[in-house]
């Protein structure tokens, strides 16, 4: 779109902040309770009950494709640590108390993909598999899914293909199961992708197809292909329902960990979830899985680099995936490369902008110490873009508009829980990941 940037400005200030590429936040005003936002999601529990499902249903097979899901019986999950170091680092270096517990949900580490797109983006395959199967009455639901690691199956999917535009982890969690089933799959990876995600796919007989351009030019072209095959199936990170109830089985999966680890959430002890923000099906997805589990006492905040505030920019503006962060002067280059989104999805921003409760930006150069940070003090190693989220405990606790309109006092808050999620870097080979800490300078 054309944009005429000074007439933005003057009718939504933040949007300077933005084009000055300065750490920014924003607390939506028009946030509203779950009973009022649901109908503009147009899903609901029973959807991701279905979802949940499915996955079980695919719970022998897993165990078979990939012995590594063993040990949780073929179900895709993530453990919950706690991180109290970094909460006393980081609240010591930027001269701020967090009160309340830190935590960090290792999606970082999901089997398979070693990111938070093994969720959506393997469910998204499994839906298809199990529907092309069911179609050609090779499958039922009452059967153990465990057959499909037969060869007749990955003979009868080698009749079809698969494509998906992607900066990496999306790529690779769909290229990996869809090459594991017998699909031919093709990865659109965008300039930003990093070589070694491309190395993977191919070494699993991934077609890999690289652009010069960013994300959006990778995911138009993967459309572009299986629009031209009627036998290709395009998945579309920007408006599938399908990828965005594989994130949101999540909620339910966390809820049973807080069980387990007597963490309290209502009223009197809010959860406040800082998630990692693309294109936004991933975080969308989980956010939703979250509210339906958590009902009202969860507050959802997303992250970005400074230089791809697309969702902030979309639902500030109220443009959505009407305008890019290009359109306003801002050149979404990112070490943060699953970040590094121009234009945000337009399905997730409108569905959900009334149940997040705010975003932020965050620089490359803060992310690396996080990073670095992060390995020091607790063991653990995330690609950049993981650590997005690491500073909302400090965004939120300096929010006070938004707290007093919350009613988050300091009591509430020295009750609360602040989840970070950690979204990438299980897989992140060692090299890479030496390259990352030395970027880190900690």
């Amino acid at each position: 779109m054309t944009t005429n940037i000074d007439q933005l400005i003057e009718r939504y200030p933040l949007v300077k902040d933005l084009t000055e590429l300065k750490e920014c936040a924003w607390f939506n005003p028009s946030i509203t309770n779950l009973k009022h936002a649901l109908p503009y999601v147009r899903m609901d529990s029973k959807d991701i009950l279905d979802a949940s499902q499915r996955l079980s249903r695919f719970a022998s097979y897993l165990v078979q494709a990939f012995p590594e899901t063993a040990k949780t019986n073929g179900i895709i999950e993530s453990d919950l640590v706690e991180i109290a170091s970094m909460k006393a680092l980081v609240g010591h270096e930027n001269g701020t108390k967090i009160s309340g517990r830190l935590l960090l949900k290792k999606d970082s580490h999901l089997p398979i993909s070693g990111s938070i797109k093994a969720r959506g983006g393997i469910y998204e395959v499994l839906t298809h598999a199990e529907r092309l199967a069911m179609e050609a009455g090779l499958l039922t639901e009452s059967d153990d899914y465990s057959k499909l690691f037969d060869q007749k199956f990955r003979d009868f999917f080698k009749q079809y293909s698969i494509a998906v535009g992607s900066t990496g982890n999306l790529g690779m969690s769909i290229g990996i199961m869809s090459a594991k089933l017998g699909f031919s799959v093709s990865v659109h990876m965008s300039a930003d992708a990093r070589e070694w995600k491309k190395n993977t796919l191919r070494s699993h007989g991934v077609n890999v197809i690289e652009y010069q351009q960013d994300y959006g030019v990778a995911v138009a072209q993967g459309r572009k292909e299986a629009q031209n095959d009627p036998r290709c199936f395009f998945i579309d990170d920007e408006n599938s329902p399908t990828l965005f109830l594989g994130y949101s089985v999540a909620g339910e999966r966390l809820r049973k960990q807080f069980d387990e680890k007597g963490i309290l959430v209502d009223a009197h002890h809010p959860l406040f979830v800082y998630l990692p923000c693309g294109v936004g099906g991933g975080p969308g997805g989980v956010a939703f899985g979250l509210k339906m589990a958590f009902g009202d006492h969860v507050h959802c905040i997303f992250a970005e680099p400074t230089h791809s505030p697309s969702m902030m920019l979309g639902v500030y503006t109220g443009l959505h995936d009407n305008i890019s962060v290009q359109d306003i002067g801002i050149d979404n280059i990112t070490a943060a490369d699953g970040l590094a989104v121009g234009r945000a999805s337009g399905f997730v921003g409108r569905a959900m902008e009334r149940l997040i409760d705010g975003y932020f930006t965050i620089t490359d150069k803060r992310m690396f110490r996080l990073l670095g940070q992060l390995n020091q003090y607790e063991d653990i190693q995330l690609e950049p873009s993981a650590l997005a989220g690491m500073l909302g405990p400090i965004v939120v606790t300096n929010a006070s508009d938004y707290r007093e309109r919350m009613q988050f006092d300091d009591t509430v808050m020295s009750r609360a829980t602040h989840l970070v999620w950690a979204t990438g870097g299980g897989m992140v080979p060692e090299a890479e990941m030496s390259s990352y800490l030395e970027s880190s300078g900690i």
